[in-house]
Parts: C-alpha cells; structure tokens; sequence
C-alpha cells in the first residue's frame, strides 16, 4: 500500500514509517525542512516538504496515496509556521498567547483532516488520525465507545475526531486512535515524561497533585506505531481504538520513580499550586485518565509487545 503520513518527523510518526516499511509499504512523509526529509529518506521513505497548514501540500500528498496516517499536530510553537506565529504573538493581549495558540492549532488540524477527507472521499481509501486520550471523560474507565468529552481537559481538540468519524460517510475507511498521553520508548526527548523529569530537575523535587491517586495511561512507542498500521490495513470505517498499553498508572507512582532515578524529594502539593509548579502541564497533572483498550486488543488482536512505563525507565534512557 502507499501511504502518506503527516508528522513524519515526530516520536510517534518516525516508528509508524519504519513499522510500514518493515511491512512492506511504500511511504512518503510530510516534513518541514530539508534536515527532516534526510532523516526520513535514511528509514527508506519519500519525503515531501511541505506543512500541515498548507492545503495544496496535503492534496500532493494523497494524490498517489492508498490510505493516510495523521499524526501531525502543533504541539510546540515552533511547529507552526512563521506567519501563524506572528499572528499568535501580535493578535491580542500576551497573557492569552498560550489559549489563540491552541484555538488556532485545533482549527488547523480540523482544517487538515478536512482537506485529507476530501481528497480521499468515494474511494474506499483509509484515513487514521491521532487523537488524545485526555479528550475522554474523567473519572472512570474509558472505553472505545465513549465519546470524547468537550468539556475534558483536552476537550478543544473533539472537533478533530468528530471531523474524521463524519468522513465515514463519505466513502472514507476513517478511523480514530486514541493514544496515551503517556508514549515511552528510546528517543523519547519532547514528550510528557521528559516534560515531567525536566521540571522535576529543575525544581529539585519530583511532584504530585493532592494524594497523586489520580492515573494516566501509558503505552510504549512501538506498539502504538504498530496499531497505527494494524488499524490503516483492517478497521472498518468510523472506527475507535485505544493506544493504551497499561490502563492507569497512579501519578504518584510515576513521581515516585522520576525522585528516585534523579535523587530528589517527592513531594505533595496542592492543586491551586499545579500552575506555578507545572507550567502548561498544571491543567493536566491531576486528571483521572483512566483508559481500557480491551476493545482494540480484541478486534485488531493488538497484542502488548514491548516493556511497561517502569521497566522502560529503569533502562535509564530517560535520565
């Protein structure tokens, strides 16, 4: 099969391509610079240079393609392009920088699934896009037939997923995979777990929220990439599937381990502290994402191939 993938260059979207190719697709990769199209032409892929942001560069895409693979989203400033930068900047007040940078980065990745939708529609072809676990409602177990939640901490971003299940009415196999907002493994440099060693470096204490009995889900990078492809090869359209390895990993217990591993106190605090200590992070430090995949295991026999949140970190590629 040919296939495109956005977010080519990323942690996750790097060990989707090599998963692809190891099964014999043939892949091209939208990157951003002449750097990321080397990186991605060494792992025996095509790269095209382009943007997320740009209709005609992901038209170009899908016009040789048999399905595509959406893992591209701005999750750094720097991802968008110069003139949405500006715009981010100079638009309003600065203190609200932070809140048109996601409205703007939800509405260009609803944009792009839009424009991929359109140019796959009526041909059976496959669309897969990668959506946040954090979008679910809180509290208690998730499953694949929950809807996302709006009114979660990553709510903004349900627009996306409504987008790409609508496209299964108009002839495109689209599907939804749900990933863990924990996705360890080695090369792991931006994601939420060295976010988390970074800040607890810096501070000098490895935190958590209130009695840290809240649980995120975690699962390793491998295994997600190879579910992508599972779902680009066999989901029906309109399809939801969890990219979750362990169901919910206490956050104290992940605090506990980074204290350990860097030497430093772990500590309580309080939730109206989050912010101050956490930064971006505080408004999801204490969430209960508590997330099932038996669904996904099931109907894709999804089998857990590669070690758990811990034992990754004992391997000290982290620290």
């Amino acid at each position: 099969m040919r296939v495109f993938v956005t977010g080519a260059n990323g942690f996750i979207g790097t060990a989707v391509i090599q998963e692809l190719i190891q099964a014999g697709h043939q892949v091209t990769g939208l990157v951003r610079s002449t750097e990321g199209a080397h990186k991605l032409t060494a792992l025996g892929a095509t790269a095209q240079q382009g943007n997320v942001e740009s209709v005609e560069d992901l038209r170009r895409g899908v016009d040789n393609a048999d399905g595509v693979i959406h893992t591209a989203f701005f999750h750094k400033f720097s991802h968008a392009s110069l003139s949405t930068r500006v715009k981010i900047v100079l638009g309003g007040n600065p203190r609200h920088a932070a809140s048109r940078f996601m409205a703007i980065a939800t509405e260009t990745d609803r944009r792009a699934i839009e424009t991929l939708g359109k140019a796959l529609s009526g041909e059976d072809r496959s669309l897969v896009m990668a959506f946040p676990t954090m979008a679910l409602r809180a509290g208690s177990l998730a499953t694949e037939n929950d809807p996302s939640d709006p009114q979660s901490v990553g709510g903004g971003r349900t627009i996306s997923e409504t987008t790409t299940l609508t496209l299964a009415n108009h002839g495109v196999r689209s599907s939804v995979i749900r990933i863990a907002p924990l996705v360890h493994g080695i090369g792991d440099q931006s994601g939420l777990l060295p976010t988390l060693i970074s800040i607890a470096r810096k501070k000098g204490v490895s935190a958590y929220v209130a009695d840290g009995a809240n649980r995120w889900p975690a699962v390793h990078r491998l295994d997600t990439a190879r579910l992508f492809r599972l779902a680009l090869e066999y989901a029906s359209a309109g399809s939801i599937f969890h990219a979750v390895g362990e169901e919910g990993v206490p956050f104290r217990d992940i605090a506990h381990a980074i204290g350990r591993y860097l030497n430093v106190p772990v500590s309580s605090i309080k939730k109206e502290q989050a912010g101050s200590h956490f930064g971006w992070l505080g408004a999801f430090v204490s969430v209960d994402n508590y997330v099932s995949s038996a669904f996904t295991q099931e109907r894709l026999d999804w089998k857990i191939q590669h070690p758990d949140l811990f034992t990754d970190m004992e391997h000290s590629h982290y620290f």
